[in-house]
């Protein structure tokens, strides 16, 4: 389950459409009614946040997002523009590093996709968008 106050326009999420889980991107978010709209790749909906929950970070995400991949002595470094992320080793997004020019976090647990679509934004002030 997601936090509504967590989403922004653009992030990805997956949902239960019926008893389907799909991915989707939130089109605009609802804090009063606690809902979120998400295009779920069929239509748009408005989900609560019950129905709503995290997609787990991997390379396929990262490349949709735009990142290159660097394989460094076992870690795998992930780069857009400036922007870097480094995982100890492949397929391991359980402890991330990232930064940003001096603006340097570390995360000993997996991220969501929109997770770091926050942190990116966050950082960089521009939208990690696929």
């Amino acid at each position: 389950m997601l936090k509504i106050g967590e989403l922004k326009q653009g992030d990805i999420v997956k949902v239960n459409d019926e008893g389907v889980e799909r991915e989707g991107t939130v089109v605009r978010v609802s804090h009063e009614e606690h809902q979120a709209l998400v295009n779920n790749g069929v239509q748009e909906f408005w989900y609560t946040q019950e129905e709503m929950k995290a997609v787990p970070l991997d390379e396929s995400h990262l490349t949709q997002l735009g990142f290159e991949r660097q394989d460094i002595d076992g870690a795998v470094k992930y780069l857009k523009g400036p922007f870097r992320l480094i995982t100890p080793r492949k397929g391991d997004f359980s402890n991330i590093e990232m930064w940003y020019r001096e603006d340097r976090r570390h995360f000993s647990f997996p991220l969501g996709v929109h997770e770091l679509q926050n942190l990116h934004l966050d950082m960089t002030k521009v939208p990690l968008e696929a």
